[in-house]
């Protein structure tokens, strides 16, 4: 009986298996029939509501439904992913995760109200921004190795980042612990805070995002020292990254991408992938990304997927060796 039942079980699993395919094609087709929603978990006006916008627009143009950007700030993203970890894996609404949301967070929140790892689906990476390490008039260094030179001989030197948490604030770690220095950290709420400081002479260094920081470097007000990517950034040619500047091996890239919860259909996660890539490949999209300083690159679902998984487990080891602990 249990043998003529389980033989049961799978030829209706197998002749079902069709239909669901069938199914999952005219859900894509169907696909989308009103506006997405797509939850920007930062505070509009900076470069993921720069992002979100362009490349939504074209998003929304190529599926023939507008695309709404809805700026949900708070607890350093987490606060708008969790509302697209919770929302209905229809494909109507998905988020602009991040490094921090979706690597680093969980590690130094003592309360994060996702996992990551089973929460969402990933669609497409939208690209990478590049972390400056830069001086105001307060601190004359010109190279990365005067900056260590200073910060050895001045223990507790301060330098600002957008945020206690931030990938910028993982950056200065990394660079503490590979340079042996002691650096102390004062968190502003955003980067245009830090830079009015930093301008002004109260604050001599700054980790920060480069489009923030970009427009006062190109008008000689702040010195860019190095960038913390892996290869320099287009936007600034002659500035070294700090690897090259005298620390091998040293790299902190913030990378973006777009995530919907748990369960998406990948028939829908087919449909807003081929969307994203056409979008951030469009050169008029690609050519004002660049000139604010953000890397635009799309990538599969799968390549997002893995990207997420060696992120968390990279920058977890990092917070815990920094015992970076917020509430």
């Amino acid at each position: 009986m249990d043998h003529a039942l389980s033989r049961r079980q799978l030829a209706a699993a197998l002749a079902a298996a069709p239909l669901i395919a069938i199914a999952g094609r005219a859900q894509a087709q169907a696909y989308p029939g009103k506006p997405i929603r797509f939850i920007v978990p930062y505070v509009a006006g900076g470069t993921t509501d720069l992002v979100a916008r362009l490349v939504g627009e074209k998003v929304g143009a190529r599926l023939g439904q507008p695309v709404v950007i809805e700026s949900r700030p708070g607890a350093g993203g987490n606060i708008g992913m969790d509302a697209v970890a919770k929302s209905a894996p229809d494909g109507y609404t998905i988020g602009f995760g991040a490094i921090s949301t979706n690597a680093l967070n969980p590690h130094i929140y003592k309360s994060v109200p996702f996992d990551p790892r089973k929460d969402f689906t990933a669609i497409s990476l939208l690209g990478t921004s590049t972390i400056v390490l830069e001086v105001g008039p307060k601190l004359p260094v010109k190279t990365v190795a005067e900056f260590i030179a200073r910060a050895k001989a001045e223990p507790g030197l301060q330098y600002g980042t957008a945020g206690n948490g931030t990938s910028m604030h993982l950056a200065a770690v990394l660079f503490g612990q590979m340079t042996g220095t002691q650096l102390t950290h004062v968190a502003y709420r955003g980067s245009a805070p830090g830079i009015n400081d930093l301008l002004g002479g109260h604050l001599g260094a700054m980790f920060d995002n480069l489009p923030a920081s970009l427009p006062h470097i190109q008008a000689g007000k702040l010195t860019a020292l190095a960038v913390a990517s892996a290869t320099r950034s287009p936007a600034l040619p002659d500035v070294p990254t700090i690897a090259e500047a005298g620390l091998p091996g040293y790299a902190v890239e913030p990378w973006f991408g777009v995530y919907g919860p748990s369960g998406l259909p990948p028939a829908i996660v087919e449909v807003l992938n081929a969307a994203f890539v056409e979008a951030l490949g469009a050169p008029e999209v690609k050519d004002k990304l660049l000139q604010a300083g953000f890397n635009p690159k799309a990538s599969s679902a799968a390549e997002l997927a893995a990207l997420t998984a060696s992120e968390y487990e990279k920058f977890g080891k990092i917070a815990r060796e920094a015992k970076i602990t917020i509430e």
